[in-house]
């Protein structure tokens, strides 16, 4: 007989419910519930193969509502992907897993990106969406043509990223961005209309969009609504009305399935409600077959793209470019025309100076800034803007959407070829900071470059001078925080950004002047973290350890104390990260422990610990004030003079 749809929605069902149930924990409610729009969508639009996760033009699946993974687990699996196995099926959310508790990148290879932050999913997506229009201007319908895919359920499109990121799609006129909203009405706390009564799809209509609705287990109203959206050239929403846990007899349509298990008697009733009579993660074999068959389309689609991409005057290009491959022979004739035109300049403007040799060395390189462009200085010459009229550009105009554009960047990373940075200042690295942990988690080359770090904001105030976010965002694992101290370093810690492939990074840059320290260009000596910029002359007493605007500072304390015969080191270490990734006998060597350490950063002086043990920490353990910069230095004791007193009261 001819396997239905039906018979394959709950194939989906089945594959939630017992994984979840042998955990012990999960969210069956969701991959249930939107089982039937997952038929409709493998079996008669995506493209796919399973055989090739990595295809350069498949399309894109996100799933948002990254609670209910095992829809992403059941498909992958039924679809023919060589992960997960039905064997990780069964060890759902056991340690070693590749079906952890929310979708991770990082482990199956058809999982597009880490989701379970709700919104993010879908803001990603986004970038997704602006990868694939920008690829697709540089290279053409040929080699770059597909769609991106979004199941989102209420949490998502009630997250404030959400608000950010469709008013940055439908402003973009993002037509191949489909979001099916599964539209149960149910959160943890029960019905929505306990929190929400706004009415979304105006919100959605009102953003740009195109919206659809539909039932969602209709399988003919699902595909209907599919063909609607895709004859619009907006991005759509497809609202799917569904019951949570749909097969369920005693618990559909109420929150009890949302994050728990169904429970085994009630298994037994959905099995029998859902004419599903076989063991615990059995498939039938024509089941099965009927699912593997859904892919064929795509592996098809995929050979003649192969053919087209083999014959293609652009195929080097192509496949360089979507490698993530990049040359930085940009950096050292940048570095030698610094050399012999040093320049005072805030490294804000250093890194402006560095964006346009390397954004005209690279055209992978796609930049933005959240509405400070003039004051994060991140366009340059070679990147025009990318918008709807032409998506060939290679500059976003965010808008004042500091989290929409961290979760964007991190879409066209996981998309691949492009290579995004993206400012603001680094105050609101706390807008962005749940995409930068994302960042870090899925193992992004994003750059964030943040600007006015410190109280050289000067007169914006504390609410606008950042005290605690550098040393907040070394805390975050496999994130690169960088901090500058001149033109040269900056040049150094853009270089290394950008080769970052499994590294994000962040770039505190100063809004103030600073001196041009260094002379020595043999090396990237920021790539060591931390370095000796200048030696004692007199026996070495002191070790002063500096980062960005402070290192000027540090010079000039060991200039006093050389004067009063006490030896002095200064170290630059703009990169925490990477200076304790040195070996210990070179950590050592830069950081003696016969000498009285003293770190100088304008910032919190928590953590420092670590380098300066029962040394000084100077710095700033309160928020900041309104007023000009050389006041508020002086204010707080960042100067030479001050900063030398309390050296020469520690040694005595």
């Amino acid at each position: 007989m001819t396997v239905t749809e039906q018979q394959m929605a709950n194939a989906i069902r089945a594959l939630a419910m017992d994984a979840v149930q042998a955990a012990n924990s999960g969210h069956p409610g969701m991959p249930m519930g939107m089982a039937d729009v997952a038929t409709v969508l493998y079996s008669k639009f995506l493209k796919f193969d399973p055989k090739a996760p990595d295809w350069a033009d498949r399309d894109r699946f996100v799933l948002s509502a990254g609670h209910g993974s095992m829809f992403a687990y059941a498909t992958l699996y039924l679809t023919g992907y060589a992960s997960p196995t039905i064997e990780d099926i069964k060890n759902f959310r056991q340690l070693g897993s590749p079906c952890a508790g929310h979708p991770e990148n990082f482990l199956i290879d058809g999982v597009e990106c880490t989701t379970g932050p709700l919104g993010q999913g879908l803001a990603m997506a986004v970038g997704m969406a602006v990868a694939e229009r920008h690829l697709n201007a540089r290279f053409g319908d040929d080699l770059v043509d597909h769609r991106t895919w979004v199941v989102a359920g209420d949490g998502c499109l009630m997250e404030g990223i959400n608000h950010e990121a469709i008013g940055l799609a439908g402003h973009l006129g993002l037509g191949r961005l489909i979001v099916f909203w599964d539209d149960n009405r149910i959160t943890i706390d029960g019905a929505t209309d306990l929190s929400t009564s706004e009415d979304i799809a105006a919100r959605y209509r009102a953003s740009g969009w195109h919206v659809e609705a539909c039932d969602g287990h209709d399988f003919n109203d699902i595909e209907r609504a599919i063909h609607a959206s895709l004859a619009d050239d907006r991005p759509s929403l497809i609202a799917c009305r569904t019951l949570i846990g749909k097969g369920s007899p005693n618990k559909e349509g109420t929150k009890a399935p949302h994050g728990s298990p169904l429970g085994a008697d009630e298994i037994v009733a959905t099995r029998a409600a859902i004419n599903w009579p076989y063991p615990a993660f059995e498939i039938p074999a024509d089941i099965l077959d009927a699912w593997r068959a859904t892919g064929q389309a795509g592996a098809e689609a995929h050979a003649s793209w192969a053919k087209r991409l083999a014959s293609s005057n652009h195929a080097d290009t192509f496949t360089k470019t979507m490698s993530g491959a990049v040359d930085s022979a940009w950096l050292q004739p940048h570095l030698e025309s610094l050399i012999a035109a040093p320049q005072n300049i805030a490294t804000r403007k250093a890194s402006e100076i560095a964006l346009t040799a390397a954004t005209a060395a690279l055209p992978d390189l796609l930049g933005g800034s959240a509405d400070l462009t003039g004051s994060n200085f991140t366009r340059t010459a070679s990147t025009n803007t990318l918008d709807k009229n032409d998506y060939s550009g290679r500059y976003v105009n965010y808008g004042i959407r500091e989290f929409g554009m961290a979760a964007a960047m991190n879409g066209m990373a996981l998309h691949g070829g492009i290579i995004p940075y993206g400012g603001t200042f680094l105050i609101f690295s706390d807008y962005c900071r749940a995409a930068i942990r994302l960042s870090a988690l899925q193992e992004t080359r994003v750059a964030y470059v943040m600007t006015h770090d410190s109280i050289g904001v000067g007169e914006d105030g504390p609410t606008h001078q950042p005290i605690e976010q550098i040393m907040s965002l070394r805390l975050i694992p496999n994130l690169d925080v960088y901090r500058p101290c001149d033109t040269i370093e900056t040049a150094e810690c853009w270089a290394l950004a950008i080769e970052s492939a499994h590294t994000p990074s962040v770039l505190a840059l100063s809004r103030q002047n600073l001196p041009q320290l260094r002379t020595d260009i043999s090396e990237n000596m920021s790539a060591k973290g931390g370095y000796r910029l200048r030696s004692a002359k007199a026996d070495r007493k002191v070790v002063l350890i500096g980062t960005g605007s402070e290192v000027a500072i540090a010079v000039s304390v060991a200039e006093q104390l050389e004067e009063k015969g006490i030896g002095a080191d200064v170290v630059s270490m703009p990169s925490w990260e990477r200076f304790d990734a040195q070996s210990p006998s070179y950590k050592a060597e830069v950081l003696p422990s016969d000498a009285l350490r003293v770190s100088v950063e304008a910032g919190t002086t928590m953590g420092w610990e670590r380098y300066v043990g029962d040394g000084l920490r100077i710095g700033i353990d309160s928020f900041g004030a309104s007023g000009p910069i050389d006041a508020l230095y002086e204010h707080f004791g960042l100067t030479a003079d001050k900063i030398t007193a309390q050296i020469l009261a520690k040694l005595g």
